[in-house]
């Protein structure tokens, strides 16, 4: 083509799906089918050789107006594009596209309905990575573009919504043309699962899914390379299987690799391994191993029985430490052995011709077959004759000649492998034959079907590239045509292109593939014959999926040592603002990402078939007009060009500067996301990012997409490696028991391509001894790839946190290694590892607190502090701590206020309320910083995610969130969540729900119905339980704003006050007081207060309640205590004399808090922290100092607290613990001092009430790593019917951690909330509901040896009442231990 009449830009059509060409004589007419409402858009037209003056008008008409697009008068050729903007509509709407022509001699209008159609904006959201730990952050950003992929201005909602639960909100945020970037922190106990992002806009919906599990992430990947589909007939397959690490080394491993072709429920396999004498090279050096088997395993049985697959599984188990993963592949079984086909064989004949062919026959793997047979028929396949046998050559090609002369129309050609045409059975291998059609020449008429052809075509099948000219041809035969030549016309994207043809030929042109064309050019040729036949083709293009801005993103270095300084070079069209991320390659291999990539933008762009329709005029006399007959075609493809072809030919034939310095580096950052971040590049379109490279050896997978005013854009992705040439690692436990040994490893890998010499150096310590183990091999040789282990027998010598380290340098040597001279790295020439081993002392730890709340008005207090004699030696240690709040202490530990596992509905509870009182009370007394309500805010926040995971469809809670909902803990969730709301986001639906469930199950006399078991037994006494759990609802309530003069309300508080004469359980007097308080009945409060005044415990100026007189549970103690508080503090107005009395019982409370700030249990810690944030907010003041003067055994101390450190938590350390101690307060202000005593105790039995047996199993044969199974059995051996909730603790061994895959949790809980990663989990615990006298209950418990330890000490067990610690049993499995310790060595 040589004749580009139009160069009409194509980028206005890249949305719109079909169009309507329409031909008046010689006038083709094209339009988008479907056009975007406020759009800028164009058609084009062409007017060929008119016969007289024609006059063109285009018109797009509605009922509520007529617009003309175009008016045009031609008397020659005519080829004109008319841009033109789409009206606006609401949603869609259908109008009348009228074309009229008309001249002397010539009229026709014709109408064409297209539709109009506002499309929404396009939405994507993107999170940093696909999966998440509990507890981590998920980041996302929101994008919002037009169809033009400019930014887009929305408000947005957005949501993150796990179970149908919402746990984080945002409304009404602008994206401001930009893009929306938050982020949310998911709590250390979420469910693992799917979680969504929703982000509403307006009436729709966008989701983006992430998972949430507990993972442990991949080192090294492992791909097959593998056959996608193989023949049945195949006698051998080959399969590689590869393990690399993320920093693209190769794993030196055992490679495990099994193929199974299933048989119905059963299945053959065959397994090799490495060892195998077919198996590939040794994975150690190559990081691959190839695999051959034998087909004929898996063909010996019927084939019918048998599916049509295998499937290749391979695990990759990493030398030295176990670490196993693995891939699975899938490998289609096809019954075809081989192809025959036809090949430079014409598609025409003229009626006695003799036509020359070619047929070929090829494997399956497309290897031609030599010195075959094959046959050659004519005719239906049902019916075929044949016609020739036929051999094929070595290039498995077979020539044959045929003579037309006695056939007659189409000739259906096959060829066949076998002397008679037949189908093939089902299911058995065959030679799959060919078809080919033989049209004879013809002269063409308007009724006749024509023989005449276009095939649009590319030689090339990769996508055709962004911004660069690509050859795209049309390939033409033209027969039966009296005429010779013909206009072939061709459009593409809307711009008209015109070329000559004359019977049969190729022409091409030059496709330019801009952005607005992406990601599909369709092509569209036809041509009208001179026996007005219309021949017709259209092709579809894939493009590489480009946009308008260009974004790139470089490091500079391109790669680096771990904590290098890095410069990321970021460069984009002008005023674009950058989304930018890196993460963890591990992740990605751990969990495919659903990134933001070109295929996943462009998927939004719908595409409609062409609609083509031609209307060909038949010239007839009636009164001098025009008929016009129409012939539509339809092509689903997309409008392109005219063109017109040319070439006469035979009917039928085919056609850096200077030495950097040496670089230590000592490695403690490693993130899973490296970086996400926000970049504007500003006017100049670049920007330069100074980053501090990970200490990770990995690779970093980066993304960069960038919105401007002139579009979007997506950098190529890029690969970041971080990699040090060699580097150290260091193999100790996370803890050990006092007289444990073990063996320290360190091992050196060296990845660079020559040799070093490597000196392997500890640091020098006192608090530890190191004993050498490997001789003179500390400094050494290590070449290529090799990688050296060296290690010291270790011997801590002190208590605590002791710190190891040990360096690795590559050093210059004379010494040649393997007769080559040792080189040394210019980056990452010393790696220096330190890691953190914790020494415990044997025995159990005995934790006590004594605490005082003492004023400035001559109160002073006394200790004398004794240790018992079986002390564990250099155990004990203790701590003297003040504070100007009584909060202060449970306000420093807001994440621990009890050291007691949680796990549960209710234990989660714990922590979430005191956050609640606390935020309550700073706030109201102005003390509210920044930090602190991050801090508790935060923790109020991952507390609701954990409650959800107890929460039931119909709104209720239960203990561990299954079986029947739990009425007490649903109205405790209720009322706690009503308060947090204040400062957090609660979903006000969770709300409802549980409000709703708990008044369905008020009875009819008002009380409530107990559901659920409340597990305090020392709760119960000489009252009916439903009305101790109705009190306790009806004061949730109160709390959660119900009014009093509610319905349901007033039923409560009618049941509970005609209960109070018979009224004689101390703990239900004192709710119920409460709840008369909050429903402001002074009449019955004052009644209960009375009552209660005189059963008040008064010791010392101290003032409490027990249960009973006999009671000894400082528990349930604490928790009546601090109800009365609140009754007498919860008045609209609270008396002198009533505050007087609360000072005694505030007193008392204070001296029950435990170390941390919380008391005994989860009950007593909330209520008892809620009365004391009550009565601080009444008797705060700003003003007054104080000095406390505290004598020791380690000495004179002082503390100084003013309203400038109240909250401060002044703490200091005591080196002697035994002995007298004295306190007193000078000044103005009142003070809480705690002295906190800690030590080990050999493992005693001081309670009878429980037993528990163990007994360890060893397992040193079915894995490379040793394990150790317990099996425990523990009895209730006391006098209650039942007993509380039961805890069983483990403290695991030294070296050892619980098998993930060997717990069990079955009908109990288990959970494992002491944990940390990398051979850091301490303890574990059974969670039991209760225990049943002499019923005994088995747990078993798994330990894997992740480190061989020496002079394994003993571990011990403990089982407790959870609300009442103190009764509790220790044991210990060290009898056991020294039968097995010869294995676990």
């Amino acid at each position: 083509c040589n004749r580009n009449y139009l160069g009409c830009s194509s980028g206005l059509l890249v949305f719109f799906t079909s169009i309507f060409p329409v031909i008046f004589s010689m006038l083709p007419f094209s339009i988008p089918a479907v056009l975007e409402a406020g759009a800028d858009t164009q058609f084009c037209a062409s007017l060929l050789q008119p016969n007289e003056t024609l006059l063109m008008t285009v018109t797009l008409t509605s009922q509520a107006e007529n617009r003309t697009l175009l008016t045009e008068k031609a008397d020659t050729d005519l080829h004109t594009c008319v841009k033109f903007k789409v009206p606006m509509v609401q949603n869609q709407e259908v109008r009348n596209l009228e074309v009229e022509v008309h001249g002397k001699t010539f009229h026709s209008k014709e109408i064409r309905k297209v539709m109009i159609r506002a499309y929404s904006p396009m939405t994507f959201i993107q999170t940093d990575k696909p999966i998440y730990l509990p507890g981590q952050t998920v980041h996302f950003r929101v994008v919002s573009m037009d169809t033009k992929f400019r930014p887009s201005n929305e408000l947005v909602s957005v949501g993150t919504d796990p179970s149908r639960n919402r746990i984080g909100q945002w409304l009404n945020t602008s994206s401001d043309g930009k893009i929306v970037q938050l982020s949310y922190s998911l709590s250390s106990e979420s469910p693992k699962g799917g979680y969504q992002v929703i982000v509403s806009i307006a009436e729709r919906k966008i989701y983006h899914r992430f998972k949430v599990e507990k993972y442990v992430l991949p080192k090294f990947d492992v791909k097959i390379k593998a056959p996608e589909e193989i023949s049945i007939v195949q006698e051998e397959v080959e399969a590689e299987i590869c393990g690399k690490y993320t920093y693209g080394q190769p794993v030196p491993a055992n490679v495990h690799f099994e193929v199974c072709r299933p048989l119905q429920r059963h299945h053959m396999s065959f397994i090799v391994t490495s060892a195998d004498p077919e198996g590939g090279p040794d994975i150690t050096k190559t990081g691959c191993a190839t695999f051959t088997f034998k087909m004929s395993t898996f063909t010996r049985l019927d084939q019918k029985v048998l599916t049509d697959k295998l499937y290749l599984n391979a695990k990759v188990e990493e030398e030295g430490t176990g670490t196993m993963h693995a891939q699975k592949q899938t490998i289609s079984l096809s019954y075809i052995v081989g192809k025959l086909s036809f090949i430079d064989t014409p598609k025409l004949y003229e009626q006695g011709s003799v036509v020359e062919g070619k047929v070929k026959a090829v494997y399956f793997n497309e290897a031609p077959i030599p010195d075959y047979s094959v046959y050659l028929f004519e005719g239906n396949r049902w019916s075929a004759r044949r016609l020739q046998n036929l051999t094929t050559d070595r290039n498995g090609v077979a020539s044959f000649s045929l003579s037309t002369s006695n056939f007659r129309g189409d000739i259906i050609l096959h060829v066949g492998a076998k002397p008679a045409m037949d189908y093939d059975e089902y299911r058995t291998p065959h030679y799959e034959s060919g078809t080919h059609t033989l049209s004879l020449v013809q002269a063409s008429t308007p009724d006749t079907a024509s023989v005449s052809s276009l095939e649009v075509k590319r030689n090339d099948e990769t996508p055709l590239p962004c911004d660069k000219k690509e050859p795209i041809s049309i390939k033409y035969t033209i027969a039966g045509e009296t005429q010779s030549s013909v206009d072939v016309i061709y459009l593409v994207s809307v711009s008209i292109l015109v070329c000559f043809a004359v019977t049969s030929g190729e022409v091409s042109f030059e496709v330019k593939v801009s952005p607005d064309m992406a990601p599909l050019v369709q092509v569209v040729a036809y041509a009208v014959l001179p026996s007005e036949t219309v021949i017709a083709h259209s092709a579809d293009f894939s493009t590489e999926k480009c946009f308008s801005n260009k974004v790139s993103l470089e490091f500079n270095p391109s790669s680096a040592v771990p904590g290098e300084e890095n410069l990321l070079q970021l460069s984009a069209s002008s005023h674009s603002l950058c989304g930018i991320s890196a993460v963890d390659q591990s992740v990605l291999i751990k969990e495919s990402g659903k990134k933001l990539d070109a295929d996943k933008v462009t998927a939004r762009i719908n595409f409609l078939p062409i609609l083509c329709i031609v209307i060909q005029p038949e010239v007839t006399e009636l009164s001098k007009k025009k008929i016009n007959k129409f012939i539509a075609y339809r092509y689903d493809s997309y409008p392109v060009v005219a063109t017109r072809m040319g070439s006469p030919g035979p009917v039928g034939a085919a056609g850096t500067a200077g030495s950097p310095p040496v670089i230590e580096t000592v490695r403690t950052f490693f993130p899973e996301t490296w970086i996400w971040d926000l970049v504007d590049v500003g006017e100049t379109g670049s920007k330069d990012v100074p980053l501090t490279v990970p200490d990770t050896i990995t690779t970093w997978e980066t993304e960069a997409f960038c919105l401007s005013p002139q579009g979007f854009g997506l950098a190529p992705r890029k690969e970041f490696t971080v990699f040090q040439p060699f580097f150290l690692e260091l193999s100790l436990p996370y803890s050990i028991i006092r007289g444990e040994h073990f063996e320290l490893k360190a091992t050196v890998f060296n990845y660079l391509t020559s040799c070093i010499m490597v000196t392997v150096t500890p640091a020098p310590s006192v608090e530890y001894t190191l004993t050498p183990l490997s001789g003179d091999k500390y400094s050494s040789c290590l070449c290529a790839s090799e990688r050296k282990t060296v290690s010291w027998t270790m011997a801590p010598s002190v208590l605590g946190a002791v710190n190891v380290s040990v360096s690795a340098e590559a050093v210059t040597s004379d010494v040649s290694c393997n007769n080559e001279i040792v080189s040394v790295p210019e980056r990452g020439r010393i790696d220096v590892v330190t890691r953190s081993l914790i020494v415990k002392p044997e025995g159990t730890e005995v934790t006590k607190a004594y605490n005082w709340l003492l004023c400035p008005n001559g109160q002073y207090a006394e200790k004398d502090l004794d240790l018992p004699e079986n002390i564990i030696p250099e155990s004990a240690h203790g701590s003297l701590s003040v504070l100007g709040d009584i909060l202060g202490r449970a306000l420093n530990n807001l994440d621990g206020l009890l050291r007691m596992p949680y796990g549960c509905g209710e234990q989660n509870m714990a922590l979430l309320a005191p956050n609640i009182y606390i935020l309550e009370y700073l706030t109201n007394t102005n003390q509210m910083t920044k930090a602190i309500k991050e801090k508790a805010t935060g923790f109020l926040t991952s507390g609701y995610q954990r409650q959800l995971n107890y929460k039931h469809q119909d709104g209720a809670y239960s203990t561990f969130g299954s079986g029947s909902g739990n009425t007490w803990l649903t109205a405790f969730v209720l009322k706690s969540f009503v308060k947090a709301k204040t400062f957090v986001y609660i979903d006000p639906e969770v709300i409802d729900h549980s409000k709703t469930w708990l008044e369905g199950k008020q009875r009819t006399n008002g009380c409530f119905q107990q559901l659920g078991k409340l597990f305090n037994n020392r709760m119960k006494g000489g009252v009916n339980d439903e009305v101790t759990l109705s009190a306790y609802v009806t004061a949730a309530l109160l709390e959660a704003n119900m009014s009093v003069s509610h319905s349901r309300m007033s039923g409560s508080l009618t049941c509970l006050k005609e209960s109070i004469s018979s009224l004689s359980n101390t703990y239900t007097r004192a709710l119920l007081a409460y709840v008369f308080t909050l429903a402001g009945d002074m009449k019955t409060r004052t009644l209960l207060l009375k009552q209660l005044d005189k059963d008040a415990v008064r010791r010392g100026g101290f003032i409490f309640w027990t249960q009973k007189a006999t009671e000894t549970s400082d528990s349930l103690s604490v928790e009546i205590s601090a109800y009365v508080l609140l009754a007498k503090l919860s008045a609209s107005s609270t008396t002198r004399e009533e505050l007087g009395s609360a000072s005694g019982i505030v007193r008392w409370l204070a001296s029950q808090q435990n170390s941390y700030g919380g008391f005994s249990s989860t009950q007593d810690t909330v209520v008892a922290l809620q009365a004391l944030a009550l009565y601080s907010s009444q008797v705060f003041t700003p003003e007054g100092s104080s000095s406390v003067l505290a004598q020791s055994p380690s000495g004179h101390l002082t503390f100084e607290v003013d309203p400038t450190n109240k909250l401060l938590y002044q703490e200091k350390q005591l080196k002697d613990v035994a002995g007298k101690y004295q306190f007193e307060v000078k000044g103005t202000a009142c003070v809480a001092v705690q002295l906190a005593l800690h030590y080990n105790i050999p493992v005693v039995t001081n309670d009878t009430s429980f037993s528990i047996q163990i007994k360890p199993e060893a397992d040193c044969k079915t894995s490379l790593r040793p394990k150790v199974n317990l099996k425990l059995t523990s009895e209730y051996r006391g006098k209650e019917s039942t007993t509380n909730m039961v805890i069983l603790d483990i403290k695991v061994l030294s070296g050892f951690v619980p098998d993930p895959q060997g717990i069990h949790s079955d009908d109990y809980q288990v959970i494992s909330s002491r944990s940390v990663t990398d051979h850091a989990i301490c303890f574990f615990f059974f969670f039991c509901q209760q225990l049943l006298p002499g019923i005994p209950i088995d747990h078993n418990l798994e330990l894997v040896q992740e480190l061989p330890m020496q002079n394994l000490k003993a571990a011990v067990v403990k089982i407790y009442d959870y609300y009442q610690p103190s009764k509790q049993i220790h044991s210990h499995f060290m009898q056991h231990l020294i039968s097995i310790t010869q294995c676990l060595i």
